[in-house]
């Protein structure tokens, strides 16, 4: 069944140096789409898969993009340590090929000061895993207070519980601290982000082509949030934190039901 808007915020194309899928980036993407579509989902924020080095993945998730673009909104993957010095160029390219948000990922290196800097000035959301540093996501919030830190799976995909708890404190202190719901398989603890730091700070994610879209969607109807919080965390807080360096045309066409 069709779930009216919804947008999966955490949406991979292909799987980098995971052995799984066809090898196909491309193909793996039909994949996911075929499952999405089953569960009832039809758009998604698309980055590359953690691969080290991302100029060409993420050239080729903007070609995928702007192929679609009422159905893919876009991230570029930054390797904060790889790419140290060169950051704002990586992002300002990025941006003008229609870029709205900036993905790290711990296997990479930690985000930085350079990082949250070209953030604030593209305006962007940065979806950063932390492997569980809850502390660094603290620092970097505190430091870049303008930008949107997303840390993804409730901080971590390898359920460190100790970790996840202390995000939810984080979320109910920080303003400009946001999760979502991708990977987090201790479903009390989502439910309580939910219920003390407000539907407003979770983003509906699978993290795609990784997990399935259906468990993912099936979490989020397990809440039984009232309608306008389900339609938050499913749709508006994602469209919320990249509308400032979406172009105008996005800002339009993602406002509409699709």
């Amino acid at each position: 069944m069709m779930v009216p808007g919804v947008i999966d915020s955490h949406v991979h194309l292909g799987f980098g140096t995971v052995p799984l899928g066809s090898g196909d980036a491309l193909e793996d993407l039909r994949c996911w789409r075929r499952r999405a579509t089953a569960a009832g989902v039809r758009r998604a924020v698309l980055m590359a898969a953690p691969v080290g080095d991302y100029g060409e993945a993420n050239r080729l998730v903007a070609r995928v993009a702007r192929r679609e673009p009422d159905r893919w909104l876009w991230y570029a993957f930054v390797n904060a340590v790889a790419d140290r010095g060169r950051v704002e160029d990586v992002v300002a390219a990025a941006h003008r090929r229609g870029a709205c948000g900036l993905k790290v990922h711990w296997s990479d290196g930690p985000a930085t000061d350079e990082v949250g800097e070209a953030a604030r000035r593209h305006r962007m959301p940065v979806l950063f895993d932390p492997a569980g540093d809850v502390r660094l996501v603290v620092r970097l919030a505190d430091r870049h207070p303008d930008v949107a830190w997303i840390a993804p799976h409730l901080s971590s995909f390898a359920d460190d519980v100790r970790a996840q708890s202390r995000l939810v404190d984080v979320l109910v202190r920080r303003a400009n601290v946001f999760t979502d719901t991708s990977g987090v398989r201790y479903f009390d603890l989502l439910q309580e982000a939910v219920c003390r730091a407000g539907a407003h700070k979770v983003l509906f994610g699978s993290d795609g082509p990784f997990l399935h879209p259906a468990p993912a969607l099936a979490t989020v109807r397990a809440l039984r949030l009232d309608p306008a919080d389900r339609a938050r965390v499913l749709r508006e807080n994602v469209l919320r934190l990249t509308r400032p360096a979406r172009t105008p045309s996005t800002r339009t066409s993602w406002t509409r039901t699709p």
